[in-house]
């Protein structure tokens, strides 16, 4: 999980694999500026170890997903307490993207809920999109029962009409079965304080139910889904 960190000058006592204690520091946008965003920081960082030796670098530190690569029948529970698997989504063109429904960084799950929400308001017209549903997966377990799940996803896609979980689903897996999602997925998912430390990976998964692509992190575009979403129907058809 990316944090800036306040005095910036901070960053020249650290290093890589450096253990550290700060403070988190989150400040809401005012309600009433819409175009205020919410804004979050580190600050009285302190070196609490020192790494013995560099952290191992390389892909072969972890998983990533590759295209081409089937994807397991992972199971779920949905928002509306359905049991569900991957393997339902056979035959159609599936976006997958990981949060927690109580992530106060605008940056993170908030922001991939927006893209995937433009996504969704795209479905119904966007031809590329004939055969593209949605997947919101939160590795909250203990929090996002499936009632959190069902308001969470009312709220991020501005409606109230459950019809939309027909093209857009939210899900939750067990507790002991989210790490061997998140090692699939690459993501790391580390509670700390209240809050849950992570990453984000968003994934592309073809009617085929393999790999079309995989992003890390949050600087993947709307734009870049649904060209990956048509290059999948494309080869459905």
């Amino acid at each position: 999980m990316t944090y800036k960190i306040k005095p910036p000058s901070t960053l020249n006592q650290l290093a890589p694999g450096d253990s550290i204690s700060a403070e988190v520091v989150v400040v809401d946008h005012d309600p009433r500026d819409e175009n205020a965003d919410s804004d979050y920081w580190l600050e009285n960082v302190k070196v609490t170890s020192h790494a013995a030796e560099p952290p191992a670098k390389g892909p072969t530190a972890f998983h990533m997903p590759s295209p081409g690569e089937e994807v397991p029948d992972f199971a779920f529970t949905n928002q509306d307490g359905k049991h569900i698997s991957l393997k339902q989504f056979r035959g159609k063109v599936l976006m997958v993207t990981f949060i927690y429904t109580r992530c106060p960084f605008a940056d993170f799950c908030p922001r991939m809920s927006s893209n995937f929400s433009e996504i969704y308001k795209r479905i119904s017209s966007d031809p590329q999109l004939a055969d593209a549903e949605l997947l919101s997966v939160s590795f909250d377990p203990e929090h996002d029962t499936p009632k959190v799940l069902r308001e969470y996803g009312f709220t991020v896609a501005h409606t109230h009409d459950a019809g939309m979980f027909r093209r857009w689903s939210f899900a939750v897996p067990k507790a002991d079965e989210l790490p061997k999602i998140a090692s699939f997925f690459a993501l790391t998912v580390k509670p700390e304080g209240g809050l849950i430390t992570h990453n984000l990976s968003t994934a592309v998964i073809g009617p085929d139910g393999k790999i079309v692509n995989w992003y890390h992190g949050g600087d993947w575009q709307v734009s870049d889904l649904i060209k990956d979403a048509a290059s999948a129907h494309a080869s459905k058809a």
